[in-house]
């Protein structure tokens, strides 16, 4: 293809917060270099169904504090098939876009990655997802603000289960992956964190337990990934009430509001120096990578392997949570 003059950007799979200003990044510096950005609403659906409109520095102005994504999102079972992708490129040409910006998860890059290798056409990605799951970055777009989410929950928790002497089991999102329990665990205080990377030993929970409202502590904060092993958080409250009927223990499940929410100020940093990358990075005739941030640097990992390798739970970092809880 010849030089670019048109992006398109694009939202898909679960909203994260940051998504925002990611998208603001792309609109700005694609514009600074005389480039312009198409928004492609609600995901591959939008390519699909031709829901493209041109961004502006005006239309982008004051989004970066926002929650969720502006260009909305949707999964598509259609961009899955050849005759749907032929619909997407046949609608990217009518609007003239060269080369596609995509934020979102491995599910977004296998299919930007199948497009791309069908119709030679450049396609970059940024992470956007709050399980902070994905190979190539120490930190995905919307993962602080959903950890900060969980923390805020569970500080107010903390307050009805000392008042009432009441033992809080939290579920918290995370059916692959443990990473949001696990950091917000730590930062909340919480006597046990199951996430799905290890085995739930229920008796050892169960023990200490016993052994904690035996010393003069009447309260206390389970946290649970929701693809923990045993169950989720209403399986774990069925076992606890069987041995410990007397805890009043109580199961709140945060569920969506760890998506939703002003991004923080390391989200929106972040989101704004991968919207700023993925553009320079097209620009220079890159493609099939995800940027991403690793060690503070900035680094881009090739789509396949981003799909094919998930990042691994910090080892010591649970250690810690381990000790921590005593």
């Amino acid at each position: 293809m010849g030089k670019i003059k048109k992006i398109g950007v694009l939202t898909s799979g679960g909203d994260s917060p940051g998504m925002n200003a990611a998208i603001r990044a792309v609109v700005k510096t694609g514009l600074y270099h005389k480039i312009e950005v198409a928004g492609i609403y609600r995901g591959y659906n939008g390519m699909i169904s031709g829901m493209i409109k041109p961004l502006d520095k005006l239309g982008v102005e004051n989004i970066i504090s926002l929650g969720g994504t502006i260009l909305k999102s949707a999964r598509s079972e259609e961009f899955r098939t050849e005759e749907g992708r032929r619909k997407a490129r046949e609608n990217l040409k009518k609007h003239e876009i060269d080369a596609l910006v995509l934020i979102g998860g491995d599910g977004t890059f296998a299919g930007g990655k199948i497009f791309m290798e069908e119709f030679d056409f450049p396609v970059t990605g940024m992470p956007g997802t709050v399980d902070n799951d994905l190979y190539g970055t120490d930190y995905t777009i919307g993962y602080d603000t959903a950890v900060n989410t969980v923390v805020w929950a569970v500080d107010r928790l903390r307050d009805t289960a000392h008042s009432h002497d009441r033992l809080f089991i939290v579920e918290v999102m995370g059916r692959d992956a443990g990473f949001i329990a696990l950091r917000s665990g730590i930062a909340s205080g919480a006597k046990k964190i199951l996430i799905p990377e290890t085995k739930t030993h229920i008796e050892e929970l169960l023990d200490r337990l016993e052994k904690r409202f035996s010393e003069e502590e009447s309260s206390a904060i389970i946290i649970v990934s929701e693809g923990d092993d045993f169950g989720g958080a209403m399986e774990v409250k069925k076992i606890v009430n069987e041995r410990f009927p007397d805890y009043g223990t109580r199961v709140t499940i945060l569920g969506h509001i760890q998506r939703g929410g002003s991004p923080t100020a390391y989200d929106r940093i972040l989101a704004s120096g991968l919207g700023y990358q993925a553009v320079l990075r097209l620009l220079d005739g890159k493609r099939g990578e995800m940027v991403g941030s690793v060690n503070r640097e900035i680094v881009f990992t090739p789509f396949e392997k981003t799909i094919k390798h998930h990042d691994k739970i910090n080892v010591e970092l649970k250690k810690i949570a381990e000790i921590l809880a005593l």
